[in-house]
Order: C-alpha cells, then sequence, then structure tokens
C-alpha cells in the first residue's frame, strides 16, 4: 500500500518493518478523541477558508459514520496503516476520495497525536475520579453502619492507641481526597491544545489555533510549538497519579488481608469476595485483595517504563514516544478495575465486632492517655512516661490490663493518685479523652463525617458544614 508519506521514497515499506512499527494495536482507543479532533479542525479550517463550507459537511458526516463503525466493531484494522490516525484518513479517502486528504491540512501526526493523547487523558481523569469518590463514599456510608465501633490503631504493626473505626475509615478518604487533587492539579496541564503545531515548526497557513482549543473545551492552546509536540509531560504526571493511587489501593488491601486473617479475625469478607484453594477445602483466600496488591505493582512499573522512555530524548518528536501509550492504557486500566473492586468489597465486608471489643482491650492502648493525664496534673512528660512505663511493666508481669492494677499499685508510682485513675482508662475512656482536632475524639469524628457526607453529596449542607471545612483547612494550612 502507498503511504501517505512515501513520496520520497524509492522503495516499499518492508511488511516485518509494517508488523514491527504499526501501533495500530493498542491505539485504536485514541479513534474517539481522534475524531473529536478532527471535526475541530475541519470546522476551523472551513472557518478560515482552507475548505468549503460544503466540503466541511461531508468530511464531518464521513469522520461520524467512521467513529459509529468502530464503536460497533465493524471497522477493519490492518497493520500496514500503521496507526490510528491513518487508518481514518485512509477510510475517508476511500469514501470521498481527493476531498478525504485535505483532512491533513495544517496538521501533522506530531500535533494530532499530542491532542489526542490530552484529549484522552482528560476524559481519564474524569473517570478515575469518579472512581475515587465512588470508593470515599463507600468508607463514608461505612461510618454509620460501624458507628461506635472501637478499633486498635497500629504503629510498627503493634497496637498503639484506640480509635473509632469511622476515624480509620476517614483517614482512607483523606488519601483518596489528596488523589482526587492532585489528578485536577494534573487536568489543569493537561488542558493545552497543542492542535496547530504541526510538526514541530507551527505552519505557515492562516489557521486558528484558539478556536480549535474552544471547540475541544481545551483551556488554552501550547504556546511554543517544539516543545508541544514532544512534550509528555502530561503523561508521566498522570501515570504517577495513578502510581500513588496504586500505593494507596496496595496499602488499603494489605490492610484488609491481615485484619481478614484467622489471626486477627477482625474483618469478614463475603464470598462472593474470596475464592478456595484446589486442595484444602477449608480455604477462603482473599485472592481478590492479593491481586489489587499484585495489579498495583504493575502501575509502579509502567511509570519507571515511561520515565525511562523519555530520559534519553532529544528535543523534538521521536517515534520512541508511540510506545507512551503502552504503559498509560495500562495504567489506567489496572487503576480503574482496582477501584472498582475497592468499592464493591468496602461495602460488603463486614467487621467482627465482639473480637475488635476483645481485641482493643488487651496491648494497653489506653497507656499514652494515662500519661497525659498525669501530665494534665503537672507531671513533666518524660516523667509520666517512665511512670506509667513501669505500671505497664506490672500489669505485663501479672497479666492484667491497667484497669486491673489495685489503687496501692498505682499509689506506689503516683502517691497523689485517687480512684479517678480508673476513670481514664479502658479503650472507651481513651477514645473520648481526645480534644485535638483531627483526633478521633468521637464528637470530633461525628463532624468529620458530617462534612464527608456532604462533601461527596450524600447530604445536604444545611449548617454550612462545607464552608465550615474550608475555613478549617485553611488554618490548619497556615498552622503548618
Amino acid at each position: 500500500m502507498e503511504k501517505r508519506w512515501g513520496g520520497v521514497f524509492r522503495q516499499t515499506t518492508a511488511p516485518s518493518v509494517e508488523r514491527f512499527t504499526e501501533s495500530i494495536s493498542f491505539d485504536w482507543r485514541l479513534y474517539r478523541e481522534d475524531i473529536a479532533a478532527s471535526m475541530a479542525h475541519v470546522q476551523m479550517l472551513a472557518q478560515v477558508g482552507l475548505l468549503l463550507p460544503e466540503e466541511a459537511e461531508r468530511l464531518k458526516h464521513a469522520l461520524l459514520e467512521i467513529e459509529e463503525e468502530i464503536s460497533r466493531g465493524q471497522f477493519p484494522f490492518r497493520p500496514e496503516l500503521e496507526d490510528v490516525h491513518m487508518h481514518i484518513e485512509q477510510a475517508l479517502v476511500e469514501r470521498l476520495g481527493e476531498l478525504g486528504k485535505k483532512l491533513h491540512t495544517a496538521r501533522s501526526r506530531n500535533d494530532q497525536v499530542a491532542t489526542d493523547l490530552r484529549l484522552w487523558i482528560r476524559r481519564g481523569i474524569d473517570d478515575i475520579d469518579r472512581r475515587l469518590q465512588e470508593l470515599q463514599r463507600a468508607f463514608v456510608e461505612r461510618c454509620e453502619k460501624d458507628q461506635g465501633i472501637i478499633v486498635p490503631a497500629y504503629t510498627h504493626l503493634r497496637r498503639a492507641q484506640p480509635v473509632l473505626v469511622a476515624h480509620m475509615w476517614l483517614a482512607y478518604c483523606e488519601r483518596l481526597q489528596r488523589d482526587r487533587e492532585r489528578l485536577a492539579d494534573c487536568r489543569r496541564r493537561v488542558n493545552r491544545c497543542p492542535l496547530g503545531s504541526a510538526a514541530i515548526a507551527g505552519t505557515s497557513l492562516p489557521i486558528d489555533r484558539h478556536m480549535t482549543a474552544r471547540l475541544l473545551e481545551f483551556d488554552g492552546i501550547t504556546e511554543n510549538s517544539i516543545d508541544a509536540t514532544c512534550d509528555r509531560d502530561f503523561v508521566a504526571e498522570f501515570v504517577f497519579d495513578l502510581a500513588l493511587i496504586a500505593v494507596h489501593l496496595s496499602g488499603w488491601a494489605e490492610d484488609w488481608i491481615l485484619w481478614s486473617s484467622a489471626e486477627f479475625d477482625f474483618l469478614h469478607l463475603p464470598d462472593a469476595f474470596c475464592t478456595g484453594s484446589s486442595i484444602m477445602p477449608q480455604k477462603r483466600n482473599p485472592d481478590v485483595l492479593e491481586l489489587v496488591r499484585g495489579k498495583c505493582a504493575r502501575v509502579c512499573g509502567d511509570l519507571q517504563s515511561l520515565l525511562v522512555l523519555l530520559k534519553g530524548l532529544p528535543l523534538g518528536y521521536n517515534r520512541d514516544l508511540q510506545e507512551d501509550k503502552i504503559p498509560l492504557f495500562s495504567a489506567y486500566d489496572t487503576v480503574s478495575d482496582c477501584l472498582e473492586m475497592a468499592a464493591e468489597i468496602v461495602r460488603h465486608a463486614e467487621l467482627n465486632r465482639q473480637r475488635l471489643e476483645a481485641s482493643v482491650g488487651t496491648g494497653f492502648v489506653d497507656a499514652t492517655t494515662l500519661m497525659e493525664q498525669l501530665i494534665c496534673r503537672g507531671i513533666p512528660q518524660r516523667d509520666a512516661h517512665q511512670v506509667v512505663g513501669r505500671l505497664v511493666r506490672r500489669a505485663m508481669d501479672s497479666g492484667r490490663t491497667l484497669g486491673e492494677l489495685t489503687l496501692d499499685e498505682f499509689r506506689q508510682e503516683i502517691p497523689a493518685i485517687g480512684p479517678e485513675v480508673y476513670q481514664w482508662l479502658g479503650p472507651a475512656a481513651a477514645v473520648a479523652a481526645m480534644k485535638s482536632l483531627g483526633s478521633t475524639q468521637p464528637e470530633l469524628v461525628k463532624q468529620q463525617v458530617a462534612r464527608w457526607k456532604v462533601r461527596l453529596g450524600l447530604a445536604p449542607d444545611e449548617a454550612g458544614l462545607s464552608s465550615a471545612g474550608k475555613e478549617e483547612g485553611s488554618k490548619t494550612g497556615r498552622e503548618t
């Protein structure tokens, strides 16, 4: 087949080269974006007089037909046509003859693919943001379902202090919110239109780049034609955002794998989200969570692949950039699938309340609260730390909790202490004693749940919680 770029060549392309250089096997996914960009380009060409109005209408009608055929799976893809852009152009030529060849006026595949990628990533960002929001909603909806449940929070994988489980669910929401904010920030840099930059230097034809950008709902145009055609920072930034989402999902999966084990037994995963063993009939394996954890490693690899691809490229478009789509699509697909699974699991898993109640009463999780109460009585922190440490050792050696020590035993370390010491002990007392903003104190957690409901559209903002949350966030930022 004669290549659109083949005028200078004396030999046809070797079949092995066609197989090696094709990208249609993966970049067909850009067909919607390529047709949308072509439609805008055609409209602009007609506006500036490079196409007749009737020519533009015929081109747009044919483009819509091609889009419909691809979406229905009725459009043939051939390796010799290289990529999705050439497939669409060839289809136009076959349908419209010489008119089809005019589509490529004042553009190159270099600025064409850069535009398509930005449009695709913009849509991908919006989709991932929606999925992140759904996962946040799943966690917030659990807060009422699990109201009042206290769990041990861990540092170094050792029981540290008691917290409301709702406080833990909101911790995941905070991580996911940062992911959403990063995506929103990335979207600003993605949403610039490179179309009209042509191959590298721009074009001498009288085009209107601002018109094309408006038609495609970009915020503006890229300012430098050289940078516009070879820039893939926005791809790397999006894949980085996806990789960090994957890290967060993997951490959550690890938490819940541990919690659902017999050793913890804090959480019950429904049968629908577990698998069995081919030889051990009793097994209920958390394979979905393990695959979330495992697939997230692939996303980190996609980021590494993309960065290595970009690190040695000189200025200007290079064919290496054809390979940027493989890690991009892989990272997007993986994170999208993992987010969908995560939301379903969060909504259907059940806490083992009895086991949690028994577990949170051990491990001396109320020790820090006891220390802080002693500080309130004028004992320096370092001294209070030592005193409570000795009390914990006494309780450990005798197989008791702090609340099971006698008043005389407390007075051996704190002579002025009275029966009020028992009011400070136990998981519920420790949780209730918290005062700092952002802590696990029940009323503060209740307020945070209410704010998250408003933020996620799960409840109307009848008490001005949205603005209150913004004010508190700004205050926290200034303090930081």
